[in-house]
């Protein structure tokens, strides 16, 4: 028995498919010239059942037909597109006919959306449909009928050929079939492709790059489906007629692209699973929340226009609100540009607080993008209904605060759902609870996470290039410069504390003048030789505004002035020499962006510090260069704007090149405990128990005092009820514990009944709290000074290079999740952080300002090697040798040389493979000796002479055949002789 495409693939999707509601018909006995598209019998025989007034008059389903055809023949001369655009429209009963009383426009209705039953239309699958058009024929494996509609094409391949995959079926769709027999397509609500062991969707003219599969929720006790189980998984989640028809009603979405080009939108499986689980909670009506957390870049924003489509759509929600809340205005730029270009209907944004107080009071029944910041002054109530739906992006940015108090207050009876795109960890606690249902799994009722998102394809993988550059600090030349500022200042003691406190920080190391200048000097050499080659653009992420002036500045000088812009916001307190360079309005920026994402353009670096890091989405930009010390939320946010597809170029992964050290931060912002997650919640019920206790104890060091009198006379009278230090002390005590508990339980509704005693005693905390005048005057006056002598001994070393690529897919995370480790990493790690302590054994105390930065500096540096600790069976051994190298280096380089080869060899030393590392060392080492001269690794002629003889030595002499040894050992003669 052979098998092939036909009777394995083929035929087994065809009986998956087939059923009592979905007859099969082989595409020979179909009734039909191979010239038609349409079933025209069955279309014909679905208007006049469907639509009232053809079925009085049946002469107008031929003027219907006439019209249908019309939109088929459009395709052969215009766009596929547009018109799949518009027979989608008469799919879905946007359209109408004049077909009513005196010549009035009824609805045209081709399919039965109101029957949820399949058998409400008549539904049917072929094989080995033949269609014509003039000389050219094309065969499709299978098609998809409802109402005598070809709603989908599928393409098999097979199993047991290796030179075939579903990729080359998804090509011959999209390749072949819609551009030759485009007319076959104008009715196409989606294609599939499959060879059987994967199985992938996508839509007219979507390239096949971004054709995505379908997985149904996993069942953690149950195996994971492979081959023609998976297929048979998704065909039955895909191909069924209520998916199709979801599929054409809600969860496809004709849109624009930043290059103004038409693209048809279908929801992926996450999307489109995500998207029913919001409706159905809503439509039960028993739980009003959830939170969904579904990876950055992963289509967040689509999610929620699909969600809204289908939830203006149920008719048992009676016309309801849809409400997009977001916490920043770049993000309200971005989802409402996602909303406007998908054309979604009754679309309103909110331009101002009173604007959206109006149109919540008026019931407004649209879908209403604002921002949280808008309810600030909410006066309470604005909207009681139950069928009011908010959807909070960055749920753990926006909720955690009074703002998400106020919407809550403002929309008592909404039904609220947080998405986020990074994982809520246990510091996240208030929003699990604003948004968590103790009914969901791990309090989601919807995740995709980050390895999900890089399995599907739907977002790429992360690799981070460490480049650390390594700083010292000139100790005692700082001591002693700033011993003469002090003197010549006559700065007291505690000016003198104030003004090194201020200087010994992150930000001095991180922004020395040296470093920017030799760190952005590799950025250029970097981005010119490995990314602009490839087309792709780069992000410059640093510390502060300063540093984007200063790397701009930096930059041009390599790259010139076109190449780099800054993105930054600005305020009053920015100079007005930054102001006149880099000041953007909100068109200039969406100009300056659209340039940044024209391959063709001369703009390829864009330098931010904190605009563009979240809410960005460039298929274009592959490099971040981040020179920022960001953590968690932020992090993750940041470095994800690397990870989008770009099938056009080819791009196989985003790219950090990360300067401080950051990876460790981003491993462990992705794992996270549920049951942690979970019991922190479960504690949030007795925070509440606590506060009006807490809130009694900070009152009640101001009996008799009127806490309605106003103005200063109300303040005086506070004042002088905590008459001594003691007394504020432990009133700030009070108010420190009560401050912690309202920041826990903050959005809760509680904090209401309170509110007004709160913040009283902020106001009167802060009245009386002491402020540093000491150390803003001396920095005001000295702080400049201070960082100039710094600088002077402050030195950086080029960045590093030798350090390994780290590639953050699905396994790894997997396997840091899981806690693997490979053999020998706890030595390896014991090892390194020895070497660390060694080099600063002999520093004594860490008083001063030099010791104080060294002290940093050494921190700073430790952060660095943590993030090389992290996933430590990928640091090859030439780590070790750096590592050495630092402990031994006023060994000669030969020495050094010798020591490095010793412990390769001695990694090869095994029972069954005996080597004799001293023997074999000493004779690389002669050899090389031997045919070296001054220069040679700068020549070919020398180059060979010592491969040549390290061959012999290795090959010939030790039978040491392995290549990966060969060029590591080159690798370390190169460096050291």
């Amino acid at each position: 028995m052979t098998f092939n495409e036909a009777n394995t693939v083929r035929d087994f999707v065809r009986d998956v498919v087939e059923s009592i509601d979905v007859q099969f018909v082989p595409g020979s006995k179909l009734p039909r010239t191979t010239d038609s598209v349409l079933l025209e019998a069955q279309v014909k025989a679905a208007l006049i059942r469907l639509n009232p007034e053809i079925e009085a008059e049946p002469s107008r389903a031929d003027e219907v037909l006439h019209r249908l055809r019309a939109i088929l023949l459009s395709a052969r001369q215009g766009s596929l597109l547009a018109s799949n655009e518009e027979f989608a429209a008469w799919l879905n009963g946007d359209r109408s006919m004049p077909f009513g009383l005196g010549g009035a426009h009824t609805t045209v209705r081709l399919v039965d959306f109101d029957n949820p039953e399949p058998s409400a239309n008549q539904w049917m699958v072929s094989t080995e449909v033949t269609f014509t058009s003039g000389r050219i024929e094309r065969r499709f494996d299978l098609v998809m009928w409802c109402n005598g509609l070809p709603l989908v094409v599928g393409e098999a391949k097979s199993p047991v050929r290796p030179a075939y995959s579903w990729v080359d079926a998804a090509a011959q769709v999209h390749d072949d079939y819609e551009k030759n027999v485009p007319q076959f397509f104008v009715p196409n609500v989606l294609s599939f492709a499959t060879e059987g062991k994967d199985f992938r969707y996508g839509s007219v003219g979507m390239p096949v790059g971004m054709w995505g599969p379908w997985r149904e929720e996993a069942n953690a006790s149950a195996p994971v489906p492979v081959g023609l189980a998976a297929v048979k998984e998704a065909v039955q989640g895909v191909l069924s007629s209520g998916t199709i028809l979801d599929f054409l009603r809600f969860f496809t979405v004709f849109a624009t692209d930043n290059k103004h080009r038409k693209i048809k939108v279908i929801a992926r499986f996450q999307q489109f699973q995500g998207t029913n689980l919001i409706v159905e909670r809503v439509l039960l009506g028993r739980i009003k929340k959830g939170l969904i957390w579904h990876f950055q870049g992963s289509g967040k924003s689509l999610l929620m226009v699909f969600t809204a489509q289908k939830l203006r759509a149920m008719a048992r929600l009676t016309n309801p609100t849809v409400l997009i809340v977001v916490d920043r205005i770049d993000l309200d730029t971005q989802i409402t540009g996602t909303f406007t270009a998908a054309d979604v209907p009754n679309l309103v944004t909110t331009d101002s607080r009173a604007e959206l107080q109006r149109l919540l009071r008026d019931g407004t029944r649209k879908v209403i993008i604002t921002t949280i910041h808008k309810f600030a002054e909410a006066p309470g109530v604005l909207d009681d209904r139950h069928n009011i739906i908010a959807m909070v992006d960055e749920a753990h940015r926006t909720q955690e605060g009074d703002l998400g108090r106020k919407m809550r207050e403002a929309l008592p009876n909404a039904f609220l759902f947080g998405l986020t795109g990074t994982p809520i960890n246990k510091r996240d606690r208030n929003t699990f609870w604003a948004f968590g249902s103790d009914e969901d799994e791990g309090g989601y009722l919807s995740r995709y996470t980050y390895q999900d998102s890089i399995r599907d394809g739907a977002t790429l993988p992360l690799h981070f290039e460490p480049r650390l550059s390594e700083i010292t600090v000139d100790q005692e030349g700082i001591d002693d410069a700033f011993a003469e500022l002090a003197a010549r200042y006559d700065l007291s003691e505690a000016e003198q504390t104030a003004l090194s406190q201020k200087a010994a920080s992150l930000e001095t190391l991180i922004k020395s003048q040296d470093r920017i200048h030799k760190v952005a000097a590799d950025i250029a050499e970097h981005f010119q030789a490995k990314i602009a080659p490839n087309g792709f653009k780069a992000q410059v992420v640093v510390y502060d505004k300063a540093a984007c002036v200063a790397y701009k500045d930096a930059l041009d000088a390599h790259l010139g002035t076109d190449v780099s812009a800054i993105v930054m916001s600005m305020d009053a307190r920015d100079p007005q020499d930054w102001k006149d360079r880099f000041a953007l309005d909100k068109d200039a920026e969406a100009k300056l962006l659209g340039r940044f994402n024209d391959a063709s353009d001369p703009l390829q670096i864009i330098i931010v510090t904190a605009k563009l890091l979240t809410g960005f989405d460039a298929p274009i930009l592959q490099a971040q260069y981040l020179d920022k010390p960001l953590r968690d939320h932020t992090l993750l946010q940041a470095i994800t704007r690397t990870n989008r597809t770009y099938a056009e170029k080819g791009k196989t992964h985003g790219l950090v090149i990360d300067y401080l050290g950051i990876f460790d931060d981003v491993a462990q912002a992705l794992l996270f405990d549920d049951k942690s997650v979970q019991r922190v919640i479960t504690n949030i019920a007795e925070l509440r128990n606590q506060l009006p206790a807490a809130v009694a104890a900070a009152l009640a060091f101001f009996p008799g005092v009127d806490r309605t009198v106003g103005g200063y006379e109300g303040l005086i009278q506070a004042q002088a009820a905590l008459a001594d230090d003691a007394a504020k002390d432990a009133f700030a005590l009070a108010y420190s514990i009560l401050g912690q508990l309202w920041e826990a339980l903050s959005p809760d509704p509680v904090l209401s009944d309170h509110e007004t005693d709160y913040r009283w005693l902020t106001d009167v905390y802060e009245s009386v709290k002491p402020t540093d005048l000491t150390g803003r005057l001396v920095w005001h006056s000295l702080g400049a000074k201070t960082l100039d002598l710094i600088n002077e001994h402050v030195t950086v070393e080029v960045p590093r290079t030798d350090l390994d690529t780290i590639v953050l897919d699905a396994q790894v995370i997997e396997d840091l999740a899981s806690g693997k480790e490979r053999e020998g990493t706890v030595e390896e790690l014991e090892r390194q952080i020895t070497a660390r302590i060694a080099k600063h054994i002999n520093n004594p105390k860490f008083v001063e300002l030099g010791k104080r930065l060294n002290d940093l500096r050494d921190k700073y540096s430790h952060g660095q090697q943590a993030s090389l600790d992290f996933l430590k069976e990928l640091f090859a051994l030439a780590r070790d040798t750096v590592a050495a190298e630092k402990e031994v280096a006023e060994v000669p380089r030969e020495e050094r040389g010798k020591a490095a080869l010793t412990e390769l060899f001695e990694s090869l030393k095994d029972p069954d493979t005996p080597v004799m590392v001293e023997r074999v060392v000493n004779d690389v080492d002669q050899v090389v000796r031997s045919v070296r001269f001054e220069g040679w690794q700068n020549t070919s002629e020398g180059d060979r002479l010592v491969q040549q003889a390290l061959r012999k030595t290795l090959y010939v002499k030790y039978k040491i055949r392995d290549n990966d040894i060969y060029e590591r050992a080159l690798g370390y003669i190169r460096e050291y002789y």
